[in-house]
Formats: structure tokens, sequence, C-alpha cells
């Protein structure tokens, strides 16, 4: 299946229209595909059906989220808020991908996907860097914090989270503290079968997103 994801662009006209674009594109991809009981099965999400419409139901950070056909319409379970535009495409991208591949429960370093050596810089000032510069020194909070998102504790550097991003696409945030010789550090990991649900692009800003909204929980804890 052809993987549809925005392109890489910096002019912020540019930037709406490329992820515009992505959503309309998203939509008809997923609107191409008459086997609902299919997606649910490779996305691991519930089926729902009301009369002749049908909807999936699925977590994604946390949230309940229904999407339904044949219309592609995208709302937050028991909530009138609108779905920001980049969690819209990364939802629609998720249940069209998803392969159904089993958790293999090895993580990989961003380096070792698809891509991932030629991106990482960008990706490390979009994903990484917020974690480091917010958390650094407090890594502590960001165990607090993350509970949000439904983050359960991790075993790797000094503090590390895993959050069920969707509910196969778990990502593990890990940060050490530094020392007098060396200044904080941080890396996100991911299982291995993470190909198979969502593009590199796609886990660009899907990593993007988790990082601020850990930064936002943050400084509304200490405010």
């Amino acid at each position: 299946m052809e993987e549809i994801h925005p392109p890489l662009v910096t002019d912020q006209k540019d930037l709406e229209y490329g992820y515009g674009l992505a959503y309309r594109l998203a939509r008809e991809q997923l609107a191409r595909i008459s086997d609902i009981d299919g997606i649910c099965l490779r996305s691991g999400v519930r089926c729902q059906a009301e009369g002749a419409a049908k909807s999936v139901v699925l977590d994604y950070l946390n949230q309940p989220y229904r999407v339904t056909f044949p219309g592609i319409d995208i709302t937050i379970v028991g909530s009138d808020q609108e779905v920001p535009l980049r969690d819209r495409i990364l939802i629609l991208h998720y249940l069209a991908i998803a392969k159904g591949t089993s958790l293999t429960h090895k993580l990989i370093a961003y380096k070792e996907l698809p891509e991932g050596t030629g991106y990482f810089r960008t990706f490390y000032l979009r994903a990484i860097k917020p974690l480091v510069s917010n958390f650094g020194t407090e890594p502590h909070r960001l165990m607090e914090v993350s509970q949000k998102l439904g983050a359960a504790k991790a075993d790797y550097g000094d503090v590390s989270v895993t959050i069920p991003a969707f509910s196969r696409v778990p990502i593990t945030l890990v940060l050490w503290r530094g020392d007098e010789e060396l200044p904080p550090e941080g890396n996100i990991l991911f299982d291995s079968s993470i190909p198979d649900y969502l593009s590199v692009e796609d886990i660009n800003v899907l990593c993007e997103i988790i990082a601020w909204k850990l930064v936002k929980l943050l400084k509304e804890k200490r405010s």
C-alpha cells in the first residue's frame, strides 16, 4: 500500500498547504478500503456499527477517537473539541498503513528506521532536543507528566517511559541526567515493527507532537 505523507516544507503557507493536501489524500486512501473489519484487525482498534454507518474507535495518546465511514470524519469521543490537523493525518495514516504485524519487543533507534540516518538531525531538533532542554536537569519530571499520555515506566537510561501512541505503536523516551563532564542527553526508541504502521515522516511528526505535549504539561505543572 502506498504511504502518503506531507512533503518536507519550511514556509508556513506551504506547510499548511502540505498538511491540508496530506489530509485530503489520507481520507481518499482510507475511503478506498472497503474492508473495515480488516482495518480493525490490522490496527488493533474497535469496530462499531450504527445502522448503515460504521465507525472505528481507537486510542491515540491516551484519548479515544472515532473515525466514521464512509465520510471519514474524525472526532474525539465525548468531546466537541476539534481534532488538530496533524493528529487527524496520523490517525488516518495509522489505520490505512497498518499491516497487523505483532510487536517484536525489540527496540530500535531512529537511525535504524528506513531513511532514518538521513533525517536524524531534523528528528533530533524536532523531537529529542525539546525533551532534553526541558527535562534534562529534572528527568524525574518526565515520569510525572507523561502519565497523562498513558506512559509506563521503562528501564533505560536514568529515566525512561513508554507511551502507547497507538495500540501497536509504543514510543519509548529515554533521558540521561549528565554530570560535570557530560551534558544531559536523551533518545527516542521504537519497536522494530513500527515501519509496518507509520512512515518515517509520520514518526517525525508523532514524536514532535509527543515532545511538545510533554513540555506543555511540564509548564502547566510548574505554574
